[in-house]
């Protein structure tokens, strides 16, 4: 049987910490014993090749017992990408005779920025075409081949808790995903799958460069990738449903259940349209 750890969006920022990290979390395994936890391969799943191969080299150099990894470069975007990688889950089952996921990481997404009715709306679905509908494909491909000791893990964010202004679609999507999580959690249990949903508030990534379209080179005051995803996986081992980092992360989510539901997305409208944000 071929044990397996799957990234996808690794090509950069959250998704290329989670590939370095769950490699030497195989390796850890593999030499404490535990070998029913250590992963055959990683395959890093996104578009640009060229970071999945620096990416793939600099995992390599990572030391003994890192676990062989595959670059798989494609768009996973949509019903099709999600089919496309389902697809080689299956072909790499019947050519090894068996594969098992041990942890399978829906990371990749990106989010937009501005109001809902100035922004690009084929952007804007396109977006729920990734955030969601490739996430809820690829999870329900890779469910045969996940069984006890298995983990999910899903990339929300601190918007799923709340609507937010000038991310309207963003927010949205991040509920989704949210919802989701926390019903797979409690279906997948009998199973042995432990399931846990990252919900980080503002972390050092491309994301306000992308969301923004360059306006924004980075996101102010945000945490690191690497300590984000740590912490995450260390969630992960344990079986927790959430990853909120950030003592204010937590605070910010259990807030939101006071503040009524507009006056959140009001603030936020507001909020984010200041220039220093």
């Amino acid at each position: 049987m071929k044990k397996i750890i799957v990234v996808t969006g690794a090509s950069s920022g959250m998704g290329a910490s989670f590939a370095r990290q769950l490699a030497e979390e195989s390796a850890g395994f593999l030499q404490s014993g535990k070998t029913q936890a250590a992963s055959d391969e990683i395959w890093i799943v996104a578009r640009r090749k060229d970071r999945l191969e620096a990416l793939k080299k600099e995992i390599e150099g990572l030391g003994e017992g890192i676990p062989f990894v595959r670059v798989i470069d494609m768009d996973i975007s949509g019903r099709d990408g999600a089919r496309a990688l389902g697809k080689l889950f299956s072909d790499e089952a019947s050519a090894e005779g068996s594969l098992f996921i041990n942890v399978l990481v829906n990371n990749a997404g990106f989010g937009t920025y501005g109001e809902f009715a100035e922004t690009d709306v084929e952007r804007e679905m396109e977006m729920v075409d990734l955030d969601c509908t490739s996430l809820t494909g690829i999870t329900g491909y890779a469910l045969p081949f996940m069984g006890k000791g298995s983990r999910l893990i899903n990339t929300a964010s601190l918007a799923s808790f709340l609507p937010l202004g000038n991310f309207a679609v963003y927010g949205a999507c991040k509920a989704y995903v949210l919802s989701l999580t926390v019903a797979l959690a409690a279906e997948l249990k009998q199973k042995g799958i432990r399931v846990t949903a990252l919900c980080p508030g503002p972390v050092s990534t491309e994301f306000a460069n992308v969301a923004s379209r360059g306006a924004r080179k980075e996101v102010k005051h945000g945490l690191s990738a690497e300590k984000t995803v740590a912490h995450c996986i260390k969630k992960s081992r344990r079986g927790s449903l959430y990853a909120l980092m950030a003592f204010k992360w937590k605070i910010a989510s259990w807030a939101s259940k006071l503040v009524p539901r507009y006056t959140c997305a009001w603030f936020t409208y507001k909020f984010n349209k200041r220039p220093s944000n």
